[in-house]
């Protein structure tokens, strides 16, 4: 009858409402528009990329659609880095499996090498996990060094060879210039690089933790997270810490500053973790994670912010984990790791979402 071949109708039409492909000049996504939450009104199809395991800082290909990110499943196991094919789901382990990997990232503008960071030079076997009895720690594994390899994974070539920790490289948008982290000066700070090691030079020399640095996408500017120590206990725990081979990361705050070291200014100024900070595509806003709603200061959610600290926007609503934010190239859409929709306790999974402007 009528009634029923309405009711069918209806049903069809929100099955594909809520799971379908989807191709509007950018990638043929399967998407879940049920894992948006109420209040996240920049998202627009969603999808889920991974389901199972601990992944994390995902970023795009110059060409928009790969990904490279850093995962594993098993508490036993280590990170290790692989790209994805966004629209296959298709994945390849590119680091080699030994030790532990962090921060993959695509060479601009032509994907011609890829960059991480991994201790296997130093010690083939996965690091033992952080020790907590000092309450909650990331640990600076000295053995890191930063390698460029080829698209495969082939060819891993040292950058840096510094008998402490060297990590959280990202390349500059014109494949030029490397930003990372490093332990070199007995300080955690910002140094860059040129695409083959050369020329290294240091941009922060305050005492307490630089990193997580990305170029803007003209190349101008650099943003970061930063915690420096103010009281004689803070410094005195810092540095009991540096000698441990390890960070508090409970009170970061983002900066922004001149690609060349010059003009540094600070972004946020709250008692809460800023991190993951992203330039939106046109350089003018900030998107990053933060746990600021929380007084407990568990759950982590992506905000947006002007260069000059105006502006602060709530971007997610999810009781749990979001961060690690990257516009896709043709800034249509982003990417970002979730502990929404988990299979199981711990799961860290990626999404990928069209980006509406409000």
């Amino acid at each position: 009858n009528v009634m029923c071949r309405n009711v069918i109708l209806f049903l069809i039409i929100f099955i594909f409402s809520n799971c379908t492909k989807q191709n509007n000049q950018g990638l043929n996504l399967i998407y879940n528009n049920s894992l948006i939450k109420d209040g996240e009104t920049h998202f627009k199809n969603i999808s889920q990329l991974t389901f199972s395991g601990e992944n994390a800082e995902a970023y795009f290909s110059p060409d928009g659609k790969k990904l490279i990110f850093q995962g594993h499943d098993g508490d036993d196991l280590c990170d290790q880095i692989y790209i994805m094919d966004i629209e296959t789901r298709e994945i390849d382990l590119v680091s080699n499996g030994q030790g532990v990997t962090t921060c993959g990232f695509f060479q601009y503008p032509n994907a011609e090498k890829i960059i991480y960071s991994s201790t296997f030079l130093d010690d083939s076997a996965c690091p033992p996990k952080p020790d907590y009895s000092r309450g909650y720690v990331w640990k600076l594994y000295p053995g890191y060094d930063i390698f460029s390899a080829n698209l495969n994974g082939s060819n891993p070539t040292p950058l840096t060879s510094s008998p402490g920790y060297d990590a959280e490289a990202t390349y500059s948008f014109d494949g030029k210039k490397i930003i990372y982290t490093s332990l070199i000066s007995g300080d955690l700070e910002l140094w860059t690089m040129n695409s083959d090691g050369s020329d290294k030079k240091q941009l922060t020399d305050r005492l307490g933790y630089d990193g997580g640095a990305f170029y803007s996408h003209d190349g101008s500017k650099i943003i970061w997270r930063a915690y420096y120590p103010q009281t004689e206990k803070e410094i005195s725990d810092y540095k009991y810490l540096l000698s441990e081979n390890s960070i508090r990361p409970m009170a970061l705050q983002l900066w922004v500053m001149n690609a060349d070291g010059s003009n540094k200014k600070q972004i946020t100024n709250n008692s809460s973790a800023n991190f993951g900070p992203f330039f939106f595509p046109k350089n003018n806003k900030i998107i990053f994670s933060s746990n600021m709603h929380d007084p407990k200061g568990r759950d982590f959610d992506l905000y947006s912010i002007n260069l000059d600290g105006s502006g602060l926007e709530r971007i997610t609503y999810f009781e749990g984990f979001d961060g690690f934010p990257m516009f896709s190239p043709n800034g249509k859409y982003l990417v970002f790791a979730s502990n929404r929709n988990q299979k199981k306790r711990g799961d860290t999974n990626l999404f990928i979402c069209e980006w509406k402007e409000n």
